[in-house]
Formats: C-alpha cells, sequence, structure tokens
C-alpha cells in the first residue's frame, strides 16, 4: 500500500475510489478541514483519467477520458478551478469551428462556438431559427434544469428547481420539456427541424450520455449537449488528461489527504447499522464521520457491505442493474496530419463518423444485439490540434473511441470477423482495421501515415476499472427506467444510503457519467451543510 500525505488509521472521511468524482469529493472535504483517506485499488489515481505513450515515445495519448466541458461547466470546477490551476491545470480550447459529422455519402455538418455560424451552414431557412430558438429556449431555463440535472433530487431542494421551471415556463412551457424528456434525440430533432443538419450533428453525441439516437430522454439532452459545446467548448488538459490528476493530487497533498494506492477495498465496516471504515489490502481504517464509496451498485451492495444492512429490494435491484454498451479505445500514432476529403475537417478538433439517428442507431442495436456493427459510429479525437505538445513536431495522432460494441461478441454484422473467442488480440486488430478503413474513405492518405496503434477492449477496460461492469465506462444503462430519479436503483436514488454515514457516488449515480465531478461534489457539500442543531444555534446565539 502506497502512502501520501497524513497517515492515520482514523480519519474523518474515507474515499474509496479516485475518479474524477472521488477526487472531488475528497478535495472539497480536506478544504473545509475534514481529515480524509482517499483509498485506490490501482497504482496510480484517476480512475479513466490518464495520459501514455501507447503507440510510439513522444506520443501521448489520453488513454481513456479526454474532453472535459462537463467540468469546466460544473460547480466542482467553480469549487475547486482556481486551486488545480495553481497546481499547474491548464486548458487548451477552441474557439472556431469545434466537432463535425461525415457520412459515408461525404456529407458534412459542422457547429461552431458561436451558434449564429453554426446555423448559417443549415440549408432550411426555418431551421436557422428554430436551432438559435432552441438554444435560446434551454440558456432561458438553465438555472432550474441545470439545478435538476446536477443537484439531489431525492431531496427537498429540488422542489425549489420544479418552481422555477414552472413559473418560467407556465403549463404549456413545462409539458414541452417533459415532452422532451419522453423523447428520443431522433424524434425531437424530426418535430423542429426540416433538414438533416442537427440530427447529424448531434445524434452521435448522445452516445456520450450512454444513450442510443431512440432512447428516451435524448430530446432533452440535444439542446443540453449542444448549448454546452457552444458555452463552453472542448477543453482538453496541457500536456495531456494524467496534468489533471496530478494537479488533484498536488491539492490533495495539500491539505493533508492520505493517498492509499494499489489498496482494494474488501469490506466496509459497519457498527449499528452505521458506516465506520473499510478493509482495504488487509489494513483497517476507520471513518469517525462519512465513507464515500465511489463504486457500482452490484459492488456495493453485493459485495462490500454486509448483507444484514441491506435491505432486500434494495439487493435485488443492485443484481439486475443493467450495464449498457460496452466501449473500446483505439490509439493511433501517425507521421503526419491526415488530408481529409473535405478541406473543412482539417482543423476540426472532434469528428464523428455518422449519418446522424438513422447509422448510429443500427450500429446501436447490433451492439445491443450482440453483434460487431458493420458501420460502427467512430469518435475521432485530435487533441494536438488544440495542444501540440503531445505529438513530436510536424506529427499527428488520432484518440478513437467506439461506443456501440458488445461486452461479449456472438456474431459479427458484417459476417468478416471471428468472435468465437471473445475478444481476443486478432479480433481487437480486425475491428481496428474496419474502424481505420471507415475512416480512410474520408482521409485517404490514413493507411500511409499509420506508424503504430493499439486498441483498448472492452474487458481491457472492465479489468482498468471494475466499475465498468461488461466494459461499459458510463456507470450502467442510462435508459429512463435507470436514470435521474430511479440511477442507480429505484430503492436507492440517493446518494445518501440506507446505511449511515455510508454515500454512495461515482458515474452509477445521478447526474450519471462524464468528467463532471457532479455527485463527488453533492455529496461532499451535502455532508458539509451544518446539522439542524448548528442551524439552530446560529439562529438563536449571538454572534
Amino acid at each position: 500500500m502506497s502512502d501520501t500525505g497524513i497517515s492515520s488509521d482514523t480519519v474523518d472521511a474515507i474515499v474509496v475510489g479516485s475518479g474524477v468524482n472521488g477526487l472531488v469529493a475528497a478535495a472539497e472535504l480536506a478544504r473545509a478541514g475534514w481529515s480524509v483517506a482517499l483509498v485506490e485499488r490501482n497504482d496510480r489515481l484517476g480512475g479513466f483519467i490518464a495520459t501514455e505513450e501507447r503507440t510510439l515515445p513522444g506520443y501521448g495519448h489520453d488513454t481513456y477520458s479526454s474532453w472535459h466541458p462537463l467540468f469546466v461547466a460544473g460547480p466542482a470546477y467553480a469549487e475547486l478551478g482556481g486551486e488545480l490551476h495553481r497546481h499547474g491545470l491548464e486548458y487548451r480550447n477552441t474557439e472556431g469551428w469545434a466537432i463535425a459529422s461525415v457520412a459515408d455519402d461525404g456529407r458534412v455538418a459542422c457547429a461552431h462556438r458561436d451558434p449564429e455560424l453554426t446555423a448559417a451552414e443549415f440549408a432550411h431557412d426555418a431551421d436557422r431559427g428554430a436551432y438559435l430558438a432552441a438554444l435560446q429556449r434551454f440558456l432561458d431555463n438553465a438555472g432550474p434544469i441545470g439545478g435538476l440535472l446536477g443537484s439531489e433530487l431525492h431531496s427537498p431542494g429540488v422542489l425549489r428547481h420544479l418552481g422555477q421551471l414552472i413559473r418560467g415556463n407556465g403549463r404549456a412551457g413545462t409539458e414541452q420539456w417533459l415532452r422532451d424528456l419522453a423523447s428520443s434525440g431522433r424524434a425531437w430533432t424530426r418535430r423542429h427541424f426540416e433538414g438533416t443538419e442537427v440530427d447529424q450533428l448531434w445524434a452521435p453525441w448522445l452516445l456520450h450520455a450512454g444513450l442510443s439516437p431512440d432512447h428516451a430522454s435524448g430530446g432533452l439532452m440535444v439542446p443540453v449537449l449542444a448549448a454546452t459545446l457552444h458555452g463552453f467548448g472542448l477543453p482538453v488538459v496541457a500536456g495531456g488528461a494524467g496534468a489533471f490528476v496530478a494537479a488533484f493530487e498536488a491539492l490533495l497533498a495539500e491539505h493533508g489527504v492520505a493517498v492509499h494506492t494499489g489498496a482494494p477495498v474488501a469490506q466496509i465496516l459497519t457498527e449499528d447499522g452505521r458506516a465506520v471504515g473499510v478493509v482495504a489490502a488487509g489494513r483497517t481504517i476507520r471513518a469517525r464521520r462519512a465513507v464515500l464509496a465511489s463504486v457500482s451498485p452490484s459492488a456495493l451492495y453485493g459485495d462490500l457491505l454486509p448483507a444484514a444492512d441491506v435491505p432486500s429490494a434494495v439487493r435485488e435491484q443492485a443484481g439486475a442493474h443493467r450495464p449498457g454498451r460496452a466501449a473500446m479505445m483505439l490509439h493511433v500514432a501517425l507521421s503526419a496530419p491526415l488530408t481529409w476529403t473535405d478541406d473543412r475537417l482539417t482543423d476540426v478538433p472532434l469528428i464523428h463518423l455518422s449519418d446522424g439517428a438513422a447509422g448510429t442507431a443500427i450500429a446501436c442495436a447490433e451492439a445491443e444485439a450482440g453483434l460487431l456493427p458493420r458501420n460502427p459510429t467512430v469518435v475521432v479525437g485530435r487533441q494536438y490540434l488544440l495542444d501540440p505538445t503531445r505529438v513530436p513536431a510536424g506529427a499527428a495522432s488520432l484518440w478513437i473511441q467506439l461506443q456501440e460494441v458488445p461486452y461479449a461478441p456472438v456474431g459479427d454484422a458484417a459476417g468478416e470477423l471471428d468472435t468465437s473467442g471473445g475478444w481476443t488480440e486478432e479480433l481487437a486488430k480486425g475491428y481496428a482495421a474496419r474502424v481505420l478503413d471507415r475512416i480512410a474513405r474520408h482521409a485517404p492518405d490514413l493507411h500511409t501515415k499509420v506508424l503504430a496503434t493499439d486498441v483498448v477492449t472492452p474487458a481491457d477496460l472492465e479489468a482498468h476499472n471494475p466499475n465498468a461492469e461488461h466494459g461499459d465506462p458510463y456507470g450502467g444503462a442510462a435508459e429512463l427506467d435507470q436514470n435521474f430519479w430511479w440511477r442507480p436503483l429505484p430503492s436507492a436514488g440517493s446518494h445518501r444510503t440506507s446505511v449511515a454515514g455510508l454515500w454512495h457516488i461515482g458515474a452509477a449515480t445521478h447526474p450519471g457519467a462524464g468528467l463532471g465531478g457532479a455527485s463527488g461534489h453533492l455529496a461532499a457539500q451535502a455532508l458539509l451543510q451544518p446539522t439542524g442543531l448548528a442551524r439552530l444555534l446560529r439562529t438563536v446565539v449571538p454572534k
């Protein structure tokens, strides 16, 4: 067990897991004067945040996550950003064309940081006004909607956000928001737009929220995603995402957090129905005030807690918790930047290969049926355009994310690859070749510039982070019955669990996956709120 900070077997709070939510929770509690222990099973902090030379020396690849619009837009950054920047965090961003989607027939849709310039590219005049109106409608309601998406839903405070939404929109307007919540992304774009540009641009982005184009709540998420990109761009960490973790490590050290790496937690200790500590790598660490667990529901309620402390309904629902589609990563070292068939793509940092809801929905359906999609939606990231230090001078790299793959493939929709052995090295290479061939349709010189590739399979994701059950990095399916009020479980939808002093955070909990750190922030801030007695004393005792 590797320890840093103040080493003690008894602290105020223990945080289990060091993904973004664990880092945020530990930092916020420690800044408020709590003694904190952060316990991580791996040998390094960060969860799915890392930068490594996975292909060739001099090429820094963000192994997993990379883009930080949710973090810079969220409350955790508002709370911690100043100190993180003081400890070396720097962002690189674009003020120009940020994203694009490219269809097989060559159609390209692009989005600029400026929504007016984005809408100006639409073929239909009516769509230009409709797009800007949809963004403005969200911005006019960003306070209450953001409050609902980023607050503890099972608390009286949520009524304030609902009240603001109703007062600001009236009955008809509020019903429209509910209709959007019940709508899929495909239905929402069909309802509001004549042309294909909005669908082509934003339907693939639903994958980043753990959805497909035909899942309910996509109608709410499309304008949320669009407004976030226009407002905050695509920030990446200078020097690679690993520098984000390094800034947190320095912040935690400054505030005396005891960091234990290489220390998998085997058990959460309870006494009289209250969480009082953990057993990690054979060592007992006790908590005076709280244990915060950034783990999957099945791990928390099926493995870590004594069975007697878990209500039967919660145990049954945790056993039935559904993972979402699996994902995989492909990293490519290039000798030089690619030449695209459409010049508009030359300087766009993030490109989706998709025609919108049509092709992306088919790929999702194939993956959910256990098949390797014949035409996967391909996310092509080029962080080096924003941060040239990631590659040697004159070179380039690709960060490729695939969010429609089966964890245990039973076949290949194209009938070309042998899946009988699961995610073997041969299958991983074969599927990677399919993905590169799809990119090469739009960048014909790709194959001549590839120097090395590295593949991270769904099995690799789960091995690195057990929270990614079945290779799903989003903490479980985000369909409506397992999201929002019901996330992670219908009987356990709050970060405060039924075990006193135990809090559940992480991607499996509301508001879900992404690099926002919201669940860690919510739990930490709830713990830091004065008790009822303290609030009463403040009102009756003169200062």
